[in-house]
């Protein structure tokens, strides 16, 4: 606005004095007219100036609130991956983001010829200030802390600049990624682990220290569990006793061994699975090998012969041990050995297999 007030002054101005040159050619005015003339042409412009100048006088204040702000000068710097530490050792966050600056006034004679590096350098310094307070597992939680915390403009550490950063990205290196799902799983399992173990030792102390302390507090236990069926309590008595004295390591009370059908330590056969000597007595009762025939002896025999020839040497021996046992004698008067009369007690030969003609 003023370059064009000052534009027209000096316009009009060598107007005028072009119109005066020409009055007074045509006026054949004296030399002296012709002075005046020129000073008052050289002199009319600055005179204007200063008339409009006392009469324009500084701007109102409720204008100059509207007049636009001064524009600030802005720089960014990319950052990439960047290790930040967290709070375990060894497992750092990848920090990425666009670092924005501006220059502050300052004074001295201390120039700054890299304002990228002090900027950068002031974002990472408040970044790491907040994710080594943090554990590697929450990368995406800090990663929103950082947006948050970086987003406002703050001076350096030389208050040279103003400095923020955003488009921030924060993550882990893919196998400490890994390892900490791992270890995730791992603690979870150990969890499970313990509560299972909690449970069984709790159960544990529940049946030794309560249900089986005795067999009192068995049958009272058996009892609630049948209340309706007494009768199946007692005839459970003696599977109790044999289960609260195996629970403490005790021996059966004598009040109750008669409660137990075995409680001397035998079993009848029925009552145990039957072996090969027994399928064998079957075998020779089954021939009409009665019990004294000499012939169960020899075909014993035989049959051992013919089983040890398949490698079943335990068997054999089984047999041979049941059916052909030592030949017992009693020694003459003359303390020489002789053969017994006795067909049991008659060493008997040496008879070759079926399988060997």
């Amino acid at each position: 606005m003023t370059t064009g007030r000052k534009t027209t002054t000096v316009f009009l101005t060598v107007l005028c004095a072009l119109l005066l040159s020409i009055l007074g050619l045509v006026q054949e005015w004296p030399i002296w007219a012709w002075a005046a003339l020129a000073l008052a042409v050289a002199g009319a412009p600055a005179a204007a100036f200063k008339i409009a100048a006392m009469r324009r006088g500084s701007l109102p204040a409720d204008f100059t609130n509207f007049l636009p702000a001064a524009p600030i000068e802005r720089r960014e710097h990319h950052v990439s991956r960047v290790a930040l530490p967290s709070k375990w050792d060894d497992y750092d966050f990848v920090f990425s983001a666009t670092v924005r600056w501006h220059p502050l006034e300052t004074y001295g004679d201390d120039p700054v010829l890299n304002p990228a590096g002090l900027a950068v350098e002031a974002v990472l310094d408040r970044a790491r200030t907040l994710t080594e307070q943090r554990e590697p597992g929450r990368a995406s939680f800090v990663q929103h802390e950082l947006s948050g915390a970086l987003s406002r403009m703050r001076p350096d550490n030389t208050g040279h600049l103003q400095v923020m950063a955003e488009d921030i990205t924060l993550t882990l290196h893919e196998p400490d990624q890994e390892r900490l799902a791992k270890l995730a799983e791992i603690r979870k399992d150990k969890a499970v682990w313990e509560h299972q173990r909690t449970y069984e030792q709790s159960k544990r102390e529940y049946l030794g220290d309560d249900v089986l302390k005795d067999t009192g507090s068995a049958v009272v236990w058996w009892l609630a569990k049948n209340d309706s069926h007494i009768e199946k309590t007692v005839a459970d008595l003696g599977l109790l006793a044999q289960l609260t004295s195996a629970a403490n390591n005790t021996d059966i009370p004598e009040r109750l061994q008669n409660l137990i059908p075995t409680a001397n330590g035998t079993s009848t056969p029925a009552e145990r699975e039957p072996t090969t000597s027994d399928h064998f007595e079957a075998f020779l009762t089954g021939m009409g090998f009665t019990s004294g025939d000499d012939r169960r002896g020899m075909l014993t025999k035989q049959i051992a012969d013919i089983i040890r020839t398949q490698d079943k040497h335990e068997t054999a021996d089984e047999l041979l041990r049941r059916y052909d046992p030592p030949a017992a004698f009693t020694a003459p008067a003359d303390d020489q050995p002789e053969e017994p009369d006795h067909p049991r007690c008659r060493r008997r030969p040496n008879t070759r297999s079926p399988s060997s003609t």
